[in-house]
């Protein structure tokens, strides 16, 4: 079963899940960068380009769910290191800190409680994140072209390609596919027709729409939604 909720940290989602049945399960593309708990041990998941098959790891799980551009800040590293991958993260911090504060998560009554701790604690020492990239989201999150958005920053094409590379993990060309992929499953979701979808989250049509969640997901909009 999965269940979240919005975390104490600004723009973050603390989460839980415990696979009800063996297989492997998706996990979708959204921009993000997760700290994740699972059988005692810190993991760090990478901002994805695809969906990322679990391959039906037993038991339960927690994360926090950075909002896009905030992990790199907050984890100390670049999100295109971490581009499709899952890390312990003693290989991103000293293994003594690690250590101390996979203990703090372990005897946390909720492990995601902990994480959520843990990431409060980082955000309390970390810079803030750049404001003109979360505009970038924002823009880009509401079908704004990146274009359009570019020139509205300030910031040339290499230049906005560069720091979109190391808050995102990816140029905003990928990132506006994503967002506007979860843009769509949103409206789906809430009862929206594909065709409807389609024209409302930017997509040329139904077909576009398909080749898209087929391309960034691996599977149908049927079958993913089904």
């Amino acid at each position: 079963m999965y269940e979240e909720r919005p975390s104490l940290l600004a723009g973050a989602v603390v989460w839980r899940n415990t696979p009800s049945a063996p297989g492997d399960g998706r996990v979708l593309p959204d921009g993000c960068m997760d700290l994740l708990w699972h059988d005692g041990r810190l993991l760090v998941a990478g901002p994805d380009t695809h969906a990322y098959v679990t391959g039906g790891a037993g038991g339960a799980w927690a994360g926090v769910r950075f909002r896009p551009g905030d992990g790199p800040v907050l984890l100390g590293v670049p999100a295109h290191e971490l581009r499709d991958r899952r890390v312990d993260l003693a290989d991103l911090w000293p293994a003594r800190e690690v250590g101390r504060l996979t203990a703090r998560v372990n005897a946390a009554a909720d492990p995601a409680d902990g994480l959520e701790e843990v990431a409060l604690g980082r955000a309390a020492e970390a810079r803030a994140p750049d404001p003109l990239l979360r505009r970038l989201v924002e823009e880009l999150d509401a079908g704004r072209p990146v274009g359009g958005v570019a020139d509205e920053v300030g910031l040339g094409a290499r230049q906005l390609h560069r720091r979109s590379l190391a808050a995102f993990g990816y140029g905003p060309k990928t990132l506006a596919r994503i967002l506007r992929l979860q843009r769509a499953l949103r409206l789906v979701r809430s009862g929206v027709t594909l065709a409807d979808t389609a024209a409302r989250a930017g997509y040329a049509d139904q077909a576009h729409l398909t080749r898209e969640v087929r391309q960034l997901t691996g599977t149908t909009p049927g079958r993913l939604l089904g």
